[in-house]
């Protein structure tokens, strides 16, 4: 059954209910099984997966051998398999790589997202509503017998079967929001969800992977180690990932671009990786040079009448 979500009619841009449920339809899940599941994906992620707590979950960079980002992902445990929750845009690519050199071990990986709900719970309430469907959920990671629930601060994604969802949604009694709400949230989290668009585009610093602990600079080799660990201890990364706001009358993709303002008019500044939009209102984030100043003005390449503007980090991006 296909669950029908709406356009939220607030400022989602700027706010959030109370309680906010949201369909999160543009993420999925691969699941890892296998004798040698979790130790083969230790070796191909930026994530110590080995020392990866039963309760805990972490972001995570799947990169090629050059460094560059195939995708970005939230990662866990489940009993004796591994979930990789991801952009489902994505999720093909990264499942295909990691298949090609599973053969080499006993490691199997599949696309379980046919097979789960994703929901997200955000606001005021979140904690208190989830907490009375399910019980205790303050580790970063819960699970169920009907359920597993992912704590993010004060968020919560809840994967579970189409019929615990409708039940969920019934008991919140609101408004199932489609995924634009939650993307609105993770983009004010500077976070980075690489899509199919930009799959192999950016090494993880560059989209500050290394400032919400997805990347272990002390687990051993894996794919892409070499140029990651190059540009934490020699430097070299010119790139960073910034939360940006504004106006605009164009539709804003993971293609577009972003321009910058100098003494002769504007250059290329840098490109969108996640974006959403309201009434003339865009809220995103873009890989910028990451020496660009909070009060730089900033437009959309495509829309010359556009504005945009830095909002500050929720997190240090210094050592």
């Amino acid at each position: 059954m296909t669950l029908a979500t709406a356009q939220p009619d607030w400022d989602f841009l700027n706010t959030s209910p109370d309680l906010l449920v949201a369909n999160l339809t543009h993420l999925g899940l691969i699941e890892i099984t296998g004798e040698q599941g979790k130790t083969f994906i230790h070796g191909q992620v930026t994530t110590d997966i080995v020392s990866l707590k039963d309760d805990q979950w972490r972001w995570g960079a799947h990169c090629d051998a050059k460094g560059k980002m195939l995708s970005s992902f939230r990662t866990f445990a489940n009993e004796d398999q591994l979930m990789v929750l991801l952009p489902l845009s994505v999720l093909p690519l990264s499942l295909a790589q990691w298949q090609k050199y599973a053969v080499f071990s006993k490691a199997e990986l599949t696309d379980v997202s046919a097979e789960k709900v994703i929901l997200g719970f955000a606001g005021a309430n979140a904690e208190a509503f989830i907490t009375q469907q399910f019980g205790d959920v303050t580790a970063e990671l819960s699970r169920f017998e009907n359920a597993i629930i992912v704590k993010d601060n004060e968020r919560f994604i809840v994967m579970t079967s189409n019929e615990t969802a409708i039940e969920l949604i019934a008991a919140s009694k609101q408004t199932l929001q489609n995924s634009s709400t939650w993307q609105a949230l993770e983009i004010k989290s500077g976070y980075a969800n690489i899509d199919a668009n930009h799959s192999g585009e950016f090494v993880p610093q560059m989209c500050n992977l290394q400032a919400v602990n997805g990347i272990s600079f002390e687990k051993g080799c894996y794919m892409g180690q070499e140029t990651i660990a190059r540009m934490k201890y020699r430097g070299g990364n010119k790139r960073a990932l910034y939360i940006l706001t504004g106006t605009t009358s164009e539709s804003v993709t993971s293609e577009s671009q972003i321009e910058i303002a100098d003494e002769d008019g504007f250059r290329r500044a840098g490109k969108v990786i996640e974006s959403v939009q309201q009434d003339g209102k865009v809220l995103l984030a873009a890989v910028l040079a990451n020496d660009t100043e909070n009060n730089a003005k900033l437009r959309i390449k495509e829309d010359a009448a556009s504005e945009l503007s830095v909002i500050p980090l929720p997190y240090s991006l210094e050592d």
